[in-house]
């Protein structure tokens, strides 16, 4: 079986392979990413997730690299990655829970030894009930919302105000693990 490596230093990335009982290594990308969208939110994860997959397959000369990019897409040209302190991060929670939001993860995956490459994404629809500023502040107090897309997460305590996924579950994590699944396919790599 053929090396497989995670072009990431996300936890949560390593956590739904790690579930899904995928033996891999980590090599974080170097890669610098695009943060405007300059056509669509799809065009945009995947272009992240090929300059990541890209950077770490050009310092291998075998391995089956992942590479993958997540933002959240709130309407209007509004996109949301991870936010730069708790400020934003209080602000982007409630412009979240005032409507409906997509998740989109790009997901580009490279042999690094033939330099074949296989490109996709995947889209969820979340929404969220309304939250106090108190009730934001003690789930900050809890969870880190800077390491994350959009400033929460589904499967710790953030769960417990996302009141409707549309799609994709482990795609709000970080990695839409049933794509990938199909994805690796293409390489020979069989996850299930």
């Amino acid at each position: 079986m053929q090396k497989i490596i995670l072009a990431s230093a996300s936890a949560q990335r390593k956590k739904l392979l790690e579930m899904a009982g995928v033996k891999f290594q980590v090599i974080p990308s170097r890669a610098e990413e695009l943060h405007k969208i300059t056509a669509n939110c799809s065009g945009l994860v995947k272009h992240n997730a090929v300059l990541k997959a890209r950077e770490v397959a050009g310092r291998l000369k075998s391995g089956i690299v992942i590479g993958s990019d997540t933002l959240v897409y709130a309407g209007h040209k509004r996109v949301i990655g991870k936010p730069k302190d708790l400020a934003a991060a209080k602000h982007t929670l409630k412009v979240l829970c005032s409507g409906p939001h997509w998740v989109y993860t790009g997901v580009a995956i490279i042999d690094a030894a033939s330099g074949r490459m296989a490109v996709d994404y995947e889209k969820t629809k979340l929404w969220m009930q309304k939250l106090s500023d108190e009730e934001i502040d003690r789930y900050h107090r809890h969870t880190n919302p800077l390491d994350k897309a959009g400033g929460f997460d589904i499967e710790g305590r953030g769960g417990l105000f996302i009141r409707r996924v549309e799609g994709c579950y482990s795609n709000v994590i970080g990695l839409p693990l049933p794509k990938l699944r199909v994805m690796l396919k293409e390489f020979n790599v069989t996850i299930l």
